[in-house]
């Protein structure tokens, strides 16, 4: 069992060995701070301004204290319970296997997926260039994704060349030469094992030709 929480709040162990919650229970009187109940991953405690209270998950969705998928709770899949005990029910609703997921649209590549969230699912774009991968419950590189008939070529409309005129800017790169993407400077092309993948600049940057690099408005005063 996981007990850690109950040695750094001593004054919540106590309520947590109580039968009823007391509001005095809590160790910050502001704020909202939540803890693992010692023996169920699907319960959590929670703390709002002193207040302390019992909360239950949502279906599909267990504690960890780590990010927050729906009301404090992430999904099952990426919650390590350790020895507490989980109460995992599907509902088998259309797509949705719980309440609350990730799913894939179908079985096929698809640059899209279905998130489902109090039991409705709801499509969900993949960044562009990458497509759902169910293994992973993330959007992953296309010809990653080969097994379940991905087409990176398709999906990214670019043929990476088999070589690259030695002297080309493109060539200093080579194994994985860069090109650009044709009307966005925010993005470009990198071929890696022969497959495109789009890569975006991120941080305010554009793509600049000539050096096949990410530049900011910094690097052209220079």
């Amino acid at each position: 069992m996981i007990y850690t929480s109950l040695v750094l709040l001593p004054s919540l162990a106590v309520i947590l060995a109580q039968p009823l919650l007391e509001p005095s229970g809590c160790p910050e009187p502001y704020g909202v701070q939540t803890y693992p109940h010692p023996e169920l991953c699907d319960q959590f405690y929670k703390c709002t301004n002193g207040s302390l209270s019992l909360e239950q998950c949502e279906n599909g969705l267990l504690y960890d204290g780590h990010g927050n998928a729906h009301n404090h709770c992430n999904y099952y899949w990426g919650v390590d319970c350790g020895n507490r005990k989980a109460d995992l029910v599907p509902i088998n609703n259309g797509p949705c296997e719980f309440k609350y997921g990730l799913y894939a649209e179908s079985a096929a590549c698809s640059t899209n997926y279905l998130k489902c969230a109090d039991g409705y699912p709801y499509l969900e774009p993949c960044e562009p260039g990458l497509a759902y991968d169910d293994r992973t419950h993330k959007c992953n590189w296309p010809d990653e994704l080969l097994d379940i008939g991905c087409n990176s070529e398709a999906i990214i409309g670019f043929k990476c060349p088999e070589s690259v005129d030695p002297h080309s800017v493109a060539a200093k790169f080579w194994p994985y030469p860069r090109f650009p993407v044709p009307g966005d400077k925010g993005r470009l092309i990198t071929c890696v094992n022969g497959y495109p993948r789009l890569n975006t600049c991120g941080d305010g940057k554009q793509f600049d030709e000539a050096s096949l690099t990410c530049l900011g408005p910094e690097d052209y005063k220079k």
